[in-house]
């Protein structure tokens, strides 16, 4: 079994997450993916260290999550010689993956009108912060500014009192789409024979994914606030506490509020006219989390567990990342696979499949590159010899 995109190469300009997870998820589909970044090593390669090395120092646990699966050159492509490097390694090339700047795309030559030039039919995939367009185009940013942005972080927290999400999906979802965009690229060029520019914004994902609160915002005038775990729009909905610890409760809908009542012995949630549907009952959800968490309080997490899923009802213990890295079904289901990196002092988990193919190879084959890893079999794809690659070395051209 091969991976779909076997025979595709992707160079991965990505920094961070957005861009370096797209390159990801195109190696796991089985394309060839260069990862390249700066001769001293890219910000993200050190974000949150879980180790390091003498010769290439922190590592961070990020940079091994996400750059799984691809090759690694480090090269200086603001100088002559690593420009050059990469105009002869884009004529190599499929897509280019790239989330940064895009002035900084157009002084490294990585902008699209400079890489059509250089191979008309190469895609760029690009993903930024706000876009190219409209006023913010320039600004810098980070997943949390979508956040703030898309009116997330003010419907998650409290009034006074905004949350972010610890997890960055804005970055992972700006990456997911921007996969799907060069998939479909792909075959728009196999369909046609001409590459395309693709974009990706933090802001249009988190504006997406917030698309139905900002609908019924529009035509209710709603001016909804935080109310935190609580759901507003179905009861319970909510977290609530138990003997040892949290669990998550999730009812959605008239008959899984009927089993909810029926759990708890008491038929007359089901005729009272503020409980009559599920925006009635998110309307009056404190009422409905007040009766679910005097319950939760008579059982442990695993009592209640127990008791909800023979009701047929949704729910989950709250878990610490420890706790998930160590669920019997995270483990059955093989979610994860071991890997190993020099400097790192145990194995790794990452994450074995994001999802499954019945006739295609998909998931992690090899570890993150160490810096610079792979820049001599590489470079000598493309006519770099041994004392070209020494002169380069010297002038900090590549590591």
């Amino acid at each position: 079994m091969g991976g779909v995109l076997e025979g595709i190469r992707v160079l991965d300009f990505g920094r961070y997450i957005a861009g370096p997870f797209c390159g990801c998820l195109l190696a796991e589909l089985g394309a060839e993916v260069i990862r390249i970044e700066k001769v001293d090593g890219s910000e993200d390669r050190f974000t949150t260290p879980v180790g390091g090395s003498d010769g290439e120092g922190l590592i961070g646990a990020g940079y091994l999550h996400l750059n799984r699966n691809k090759l690694g050159i480090a090269l200086d492509p603001t100088k002559p010689e690593g420009r050059e490097l990469v105009r002869k390694l884009v004529r190599t090339a499929d897509v280019v993956v790239a989330n940064l700047p895009i002035d900084t795309l157009r002084s490294m030559s990585l902008d699209y009108e400079s890489l059509k030039a250089i191979k008309p039919d190469i895609i760029l995939a690009m993903s930024s912060t706000f876009g190219e367009s409209g006023p913010y185009a320039q600004r810098v940013g980070f997943d949390a500014i979508a956040q703030a942005m898309c009116g997330n972080m003010y419907l998650s927290g409290w009034p006074n009192e905004p949350i972010k999400s610890w997890v960055p999906w804005t970055d992972f979802g700006t990456a997911l789409a921007t996969t799907v965009a060069v998939m479909a690229a792909l075959m728009h060029r196999t369909q046609t024979g001409r590459g395309q520019y693709v974009e990706g914004s933090l802001l249009a994902t988190a504006l997406t994914c917030n698309n139905a609160s900002l609908i019924e915002q529009a035509v209710l005038d709603v001016d909804r606030v935080g109310t935190g775990n609580r759901s507003q729009t179905s009861a319970p909905a909510d977290v609530f506490r138990c003997k040892d610890g949290a669990i998550l409760v999730r009812v959605v809908g008239a008959p899984l509020f009927k089993r909810w009542a029926t759990l708890m012995g008491e038929d007359h949630w089901l005729t009272d006219p503020r409980f009559k549907s599920d925006i009635d009952r998110g309307d009056n959800s404190l009422v409905i989390s007040e009766r679910m968490q005097a319950w939760c309080e008579n059982f442990d997490c695993a009592e209640a567990i127990s008791l909800l899923e023979t009701a047929r009802i949704p729910c989950a213990k709250v878990y610490s990342p420890a706790d998930a890295l160590t669920d019997p079904h995270v483990l059955a289901g093989g979610f994860f696979k071991q890997q190993q990196y020099p400097g790192v002092a145990k194995d790794y988990p990452v994450m074995a499949r994001l999802f499954r193919m019945s006739d295609s190879e998909v998931g992690p084959r090899s570890r993150a590159p160490t810096l610079g890893e792979h820049t001599e079999e590489i470079l000598a794809q493309i006519g770099v010899g041994a004392d070209d690659l020494a002169e380069l070395r010297v002038k900090r051209v590549i590591r």
